[in-house]
């Protein structure tokens, strides 16, 4: 595996680096990018490609555009509907109120005179005179002289014809000849609204009613009507009726005045609150047709459109996420164009090497074979590069590690045994924890031996090499050091991006670099990170660091 920059002396001290002059940084994550054609996409063969596939299609028919209703227009028309709808139910529920209202003072009014009459006619004497009644014209006429009814009240009494009999019986008990007793309309008190008694066709639809009570419309409005039957005393005599009317105009004017007033305040009402809602949704919507206006402004090569965000609203909080969304879309877009510029410069080196050794070879076959030596090296190294970078794209991906149970004591002992191959190096296993831990046993063995492959690169030969693991609170420690000649501290974050190179190693080559950028893929996979503790002249050590994962049901670690 290639590095970037010289990786040799690392901290003779051990992995926590004693060295005051060294410097230690966290290599901050690298920026996360989405799986897709820049970090390669599946071919038909089912092989991962790594550059997009380039359709191209034919003219594609418009799409007919569908009428969009404005938001603003529809919050306001279900605001308006909502605020009728209840209108309607006040204005209904209020009428029906005034209408029970006035139902209940005219039944009250016929009670009470109904009432009254009653009372009078049972006890049957003449306050006048305080001799009993001896016939009904009296007593309706006594009582209603009496009286004094609201002017939407009628009040009167009528008295039979009487028969030839009942004449006879009134003459012989006063003495008399035929006189005629009072027989007819009785009636006291102001003038009504209309006078009932004086219509006979009136009279004679009230007096010849099946019901004691009932209503008629006449010229000044419908009246209410309740009719009392009066018997003579002694049943010897003429009987009559005592009517009792209640004229409804002046309440009705009064509930349709009242029911025209609310009518007039509902619809202003309705109106100020459609306006409400117009002004309330614009506000409340202006940071969503930003957003949309924003959306439409943005293409791949502008992608610095940004919406300003004011409030603590969620329209604020879908801005921030708008803003958030397009500072990750600007990111992914630079490293997809990045990654693609990078990996054509990469390509496009051996490529050419391969070209121009093979347009240049001669018909010896020493050169021949020495044409065919160099052609290969290259090929593998395009070889490489080509599997550093599907390895990259594969990162993105959500199986790309399967954490298990794994005892640190056995992954740090292959480690050490596998990295003991990789060069005529001291090698020395400087900590083995005995803990038992959740990680992928094979991607960290990975960056562990590309770390001491970079280690082996940059030292030369006899050179010590330390390796260890320890778990340190919370965390999985696991480490390579060395002696090379160290790291600049202003060149700690950037050798860990993609094809970042550094200087030449100590057998005089140059990486591609993407080592250590796989190094920080498989760290960040496993939700870690990696460590740098390095200074000119005293080393460097490269610590991969991972968080505790639960083992066995239990968060942390378990001893063996």
């Amino acid at each position: 595996m290639t590095t970037d920059r010289p990786l040799g002396g690392r901290g003779a001290e051990g992995a926590d680096g004693n060295d005051p002059d060294a410097t230690t940084v966290h290599v901050p994550p690298g920026r996360a990018r989405p799986a897709g054609p820049a970090s390669g996409s599946e071919g038909p063969s089912g092989r991962t490609s790594l550059f997009p596939t380039m359709v191209i299609r034919g003219p594609q028919p418009e799409l007919p555009q569908r009428r969009r209703v404005p938001a603003r227009l529809l919050i306001m028309v279900w605001v308006v509907l909502l605020m009728a709808a209840v209108l309607v139910l006040v204005n209904v529920v209020t009428w029906s109120a005034l209408t029970a209202r006035t139902d209940e003072r005219v039944d009250r009014a016929l009670a009470q005179e109904t009432a009254e009459f009653q009372e009078f006619a049972a006890v049957g004497v003449d306050p006048n005179t305080g001799e009993a009644f001896t016939d009904v014209a009296s007593l309706i006429r006594v009582h209603l002289e009496r009286q004094y009814p609201e002017d939407s009240e009628i009040l009167f009494g009528w008295v039979d014809e009487p028969d030839e009999s009942a004449q006879e019986q009134t003459a012989s008990r006063s003495g008399r000849g035929a006189a005629e007793p009072d027989a007819g309309r009785i009636r006291q008190g102001q003038e009504p609204p209309y006078d009932l008694s004086a219509d006979p066709e009136m009279v004679e639809a009230v007096l010849g009613s099946d019901n004691a009570r009932g209503q008629l419309d006449t010229p000044a409005g419908p009246v209410e009507w309740e009719k009392v039957r009066v018997l003579p005393p002694g049943e010897e005599g003429t009987a009559g009726w005592f009517v009792i009317g209640y004229f409804t105009a002046q309440d009705d004017d009064t509930t349709g005045g009242t029911m025209s007033t609310i009518a007039l305040v509902s619809g202003l009402g309705l109106l100020a609150a459609a306006t409400a809602a117009w002004w309330v949704a614009g506000r409340i919507l202006a940071p969503v047709r930003l957003v949309r206006q924003t959306a439409a402004e943005i293409s791949e090569e502008d992608l610095t459109q940004r919406i300003e965000v004011s409030g603590r609203d969620d329209i604020a909080a879908l801005a921030e996420q708008f803003n958030s969304m397009l500072d990750r879309l600007e990111g992914a877009f630079t490293e997809q164009r990045r990654f693609v510029d990078d990996a054509g410069h990469e390509l496009r080196t051996p490529i050419t090497i391969v070209r121009g050794h093979l347009e240049l070879m001669g018909d010896d076959p020493e050169e021949r074979r020495e044409v065919v030596r160099l052609v290969t090296d290259e090929l593998d190294r395009m070889g490489r590069i080509v599997e550093d970078l599907l390895l990259l794209a594969k990162a993105q991906q959500p199986d790309f590690v399967r954490p298990e149970p794994v005892s640190l004591a056995e992954l740090t002992s292959d480690i050490d045994a596998k990295v003991r191959r990789l060069g005529n190096r001291d090698w020395r296993l400087e900590a083995l924890a005995e803990e038992t831990v959740r990680l992928d046993p094979q991607r960290v063995t990975q960056a562990m031996v590309q770390l001491a492959a970079n280690a082996v690169r940059h030292t030369p030969p006899g050179s010590t090499l330390r390796t260890g693991s320890r778990v340190s609170g919370a965390e999985v420690r696991l480490w390579v050091s060395d002696q090379g000649p160290g790291i600049p501290a202003e060149e700690h974050g950037r050798i860990f991006e993609r094809f970042s190179r550094g200087g030449r190693t100590a057998r005089g080559d140059r990486g591609a670099g993407l080592g250590l950028a796989i190094v920080r893929a498989i760290a960040e996979a496993h939700h870690g990170r990696v460590d740098l503790h390095s200074a000119p002249g005293a080393g460097s050590t490269f610590t991969l660091v991972i968080p505790l994962a639960p083992v066995d049901g239990r968060v942390g670690r378990e001893h063996l």
